[in-house]
């Protein structure tokens, strides 16, 4: 089996009223995922790692201006068209419910538990 590039969804600005510190906690949440998803031989990916940055050098002033909601949704779905797969971790997200239905739209595997994923680091030839 080959390394799967599989992108993390789950909630970001969900459940955070828009506190910044919440967000922090809840990217931090998905990183820690993303490292264990890298641990078992593949290829995480991160909306927010994207949408993030370039909304910031396009002139977003704050997340959920109109710049911001620009490359958020738009990106998550660009990038659903080039992975392998999608994680879908626990907890309220709009955005993470939409990513699912758009990945299941395109025949895209889900995956909703970190287990169900190969942990292609554990094989080895011969």
């Amino acid at each position: 089996m080959k390394a799967q590039l599989i992108l993390i969804a789950g909630p970001y600005r969900g459940g955070t009223g828009g506190d910044p510190q919440l967000m922090a906690k809840n990217l931090l949440r998905l990183e820690e995922v993303a490292l264990q998803v890298y641990q078992r031989g593949h290829l995480p990916l991160i909306g927010e790692w994207l949408a993030l940055p370039l909304a910031s050098v396009a002139g977003s002033q704050r997340l959920g201006d109109k710049i911001s909601e620009e490359f958020m949704y738009p990106l998550a779905h660009r990038l659903i068209q080039r992975c392998d797969a999608i994680l879908r971790i626990a907890g309220e997200s709009d955005g993470a419910d939409n990513d699912v239905r758009v990945a299941q739209q395109q025949g895209i595997k889900v995956y909703y538990q970190l287990e169900e994923i190969a942990n292609i680091n554990s094989l080895s030839p011969g």
